[in-house]
């Protein structure tokens, strides 16, 4: 059976086709996820309040949103509390000097429910 390209199912089709090598690592690793909606959930916040956040109209307003955003979405993905740990960063970072090494300050080396660091 032979279907038209420019038909909606020839299109269907030919993208399959194009995705197949995808489709089989997908099939082939379960660790893989066949959409992208966990990441869509995780930034819908960030586009429904563009528009509230007038700070990140220049370039360094922006990359500190980025960076607060960062932070906060790393927080959550190691189980943390963002408030919690956020508070922890504030609390540790004026007693650190310029040039220390941060690495057990990082939202994987800090256990959730935990008040300081590892």
């Amino acid at each position: 059976m032979q279907l038209p390209l420019k038909s909606k199912m020839g299109e269907a089709v030919s993208y399959s086709l194009n995705q197949w090598e995808k489709l089989l690592r997908y099939t082939e690793d379960g660790r893989l996820s066949i959409d992208n909606n966990r990441a869509e959930r995780a930034i819908k916040p960030f586009v429904i309040g563009r528009k509230d956040w007038l700070f990140s109209n220049t370039a360094s307003g922006a990359r500190a949103s980025a960076t607060l955003y960062s932070i906060i979405e790393t927080a959550k993905a190691n189980g943390l509390v963002p408030f919690d740990y956020l508070d922890l960063l504030f609390k540790e970072l004026p007693k650190r000097k310029s040039g220390n090494d941060l690495a057990d300050l990082l939202p994987w080396e800090i256990l959730p429910n935990e008040t300081k660091p590892v």
